[in-house]
């Protein structure tokens, strides 16, 4: 390895992008790739896997290649290079003839450092051509993720992208992912030929994120009461199944005062960019979305990501969850389910026209997901070991701040099953609850299930209260739902040691949803926000100001002229010259160069 290989990528990340040191492994990464070894990275969102790549491109020799899926996002990321002063353009559908071709002599002569394209870009032998002509410093992969069939994001295109060690030995790979699990891992591996590839794993963690899961009763009112309650003027994001679920919920959180906007494949393609435009270039928006919303998205101050209906997997979930706190603040991950969510993902799996063993696969990871839902331990702790990581109690998470109550549920599941077993397994849940409940309705005189020896014998508890029982029973995978008739419930193999007495079942105490109470002030395990002074705060609203106008002359996200943790820091410096200001974290020489002057006067103002 170069002796001053070290030096030159510490001398970059500190001029360039103005970041005092490296974190975590990215010290090693960039060394690593940047002295031609290939790369398989794992860090989660927020965890600084770009520089992983940028850095070693600067220090090569050529262009670095940035594999991307984010076609919609390729400009901002090249703005924001531009900003530091790295010379980036991309590579794709979006633009005329005439401009690919000035990129692509860009790239032939040398004179740019990075080119972001889409897969299927560059699986065209034009693109082939083109890097086979030109001097490559490095290929990165990002969201590597999406090359897993197995995994919540498959992309088809990515498992082409073999090409590259075929076509380009000598060119160092990099792969970076913020979400795969051990299988995952390997399929990457694998199918990008990157089995000598050193692998670096980063804690899955994300500290500044608190988990809560709250029991379903009217959705929309309680995902309203959290956001006025917990994030009044905040950005955040709220993932909802379905596309008309989508449009729902933007118009109720607009009919009740919070500005949202709505997101879906479904969508106009100019409606759907000038809406993510907005959300990343204005403050305070809540996006309503389907998961086709989000992968790439670099907003910093995302303060909360609700969800509505229960993702499929925990891959998705942590992948989505994930793009709140991005600054490392704190930041919120909220969720309301009930029955209906476990019931419908059920039905999703058993009706897809997938073959058995990738249904076997997706309800192996529902069940997880589920496990997470119906847990009584630490969220995190569960969360974290999904991914094969060991940790405590966070602290930090619904069931760590006010621990669930559980009880020996085994004679209410008992009474359950022997219901779901007396009507023959041939009806939903609202009659077996009703049966169960004694309540005299015309569907059950008309089958006489009234006087069968289970009527009534659960009358002591509410509708809500079973309705929990048997999301829970569910999810323990003592019941399954017939989606082929009329979602019938029906007993599984291991419900017969329940019901003979051999098995006890632990279960969660029935929480009646209630309106929202402000929770303990959110601030992260190993993160101590920054307090600021009344008249640092004065210092700081002031430099947002100025970075809204400043953002909205140069047409790029306000985040890309400086986050919000950099002119925290700058409100508490109060630098009076460029030598002071220069020692900031997020302060590169081109920064400083451009905005320096224009934020030292407005210190010397306010002082």
């Amino acid at each position: 390895m170069d002796p001053g290989l070290s030096a030159r990528a510490l001398d970059q990340l500190q001029t360039v992008f103005g970041y005092p040191a490296f974190r975590g492994q990215q010290k090693e990464i960039v060394e690593h790739v940047a002295s031609g070894g290939d790369a398989l990275v794992l860090m989660p969102t927020g965890g600084g896997k770009s520089l992983c790549y940028q850095i070693p491109a600067l220090l090569r020799d050529g262009v670095g290649v940035v594999v991307s899926p984010l076609i919609a996002l390729m400009q901002d990321q090249v703005d924001a290079l531009a900003e530091v002063g790295v010379r980036a353009a991309f590579l794709n559908s979006t633009q005329t003839y005439e401009e690919s071709m000035r990129i692509e002599r860009l790239v032939r002569t040398g004179e740019i450092d990075l080119v972001y394209v889409a897969p299927e870009r560059l699986m065209t032998q034009r693109c082939l051509d083109l890097f086979q002509a030109s001097k490559i410093a490095l290929f990165a992969i990002d969201e590597a993720h999406c090359v897993s069939q197995w995994g919540h994001d498959f992309r088809p295109e990515y498992i082409k992208l073999s090409i590259l060690h075929e076509q380009f030995p000598d060119v160092p790979r990099i792969a970076l992912t913020a979400t795969a699990d051990q299988q995952t891992r390997a399929e990457i591996a694998l199918r990008l030929q990157l089995g000598d590839a050193r692998q670096f794993v980063s804690s899955f963690d994300r500290p500044n994120i608190r988990y809560q899961i709250v029991e379903k009763g009217n959705g929309r009112k309680q995902l309203l009461d959290f956001i006025t309650t917990e994030h009044g003027s905040d950005a955040g994001i709220v993932y909802c199944l379905s596309r008309k679920k989508v449009e729902e919920t933007a118009d109720f959180l607009n009919e009740n005062g919070i500005r949202a906007l709505p997101y879906h494949a479904g969508m106009d393609y100019p409606k759907r960019s000038a809406n993510q435009a907005r959300f990343l270039r204005e403050e305070s928006i809540v996006m309503v979305a389907t998961i086709a919303f989000g992968m790439g998205i670099d907003k910093p101050d995302v303060r909360f990501v609700c969800h509505l209906d229960l993702p499929k997997s925990i891959e998705g979930y942590y992948q989505e969850t994930g793009r709140a706190g991005r600054d490392g603040m704190p930041a919120s991950a909220w969720m309301a389910y009930g029955l209906q969510d476990v019931v419908l993902q059920r039905r999703m799996i058993d009706e897809s026209e997938a073959d058995e063993t990738f249904k076997r696969v997706l309800s192996m990871k529902l069940d997880a997901m589920l496990g997470l839902c119906e847990t009584l331990s630490c969220r995190r702790v569960r969360l974290l070991e999904y991914f094969g990581e060991q940790s405590t109690p966070c602290g930090n998470c619904d069931t760590c701040l006010i621990p669930p109550v559980s009880f020996d549920g085994t004679v209410p599941v008992q009474k359950l099953l022997s219901a779901i077993y007396r009507v023959d397994q041939r009806f939903a849940a609202g009659h077996v609850i009703d049966v169960l409940r004694g309540v005299e309705t015309d569907r059950i005189k008309q089958w006489h299930h009234d006087s069968l020896s289970v009527y009534g014998i659960g009358s002591e508890r509410t509708e809500a209260e079973w309705r929990a029982i048997l999301r829970q029973a569910i999810a323990l995978g003592l019941i399954t739902v017939d989606h082929e008739v009329y979602s019938s419930l029906k007993l599984t193999d291991a419900a017969r040691p329940v019901l003979k007495g051999g098995q006890k079942v632990q279960l969660r105490q029935y929480q009646k949803p209630v309106k929202q109470k402000r929770a303990p002030s959110a601030s992260s395990k190993g993160h101590v926000e920054m307090d600021l002074s009344k008249s640092e705060q004065a210092i700081f609203e002031k430099l947002r100001w100025w970075r809204v106008e400043t953002a909205r002359a140069h047409n790029v996200p306000a985040y890309v002229i400086f986050v919000d943790a950099t002119l925290r820091e700058i409100a508490k410096a109060k630098p009076t010259s460029l030598q002071e200001l220069r020692g900031v974290t997020g302060v590169g020489e081109k920064k400083l160069v451009s905005y320096g002057d224009e934020i030292v006067a407005i210190i010397m103002e306010m002082s």
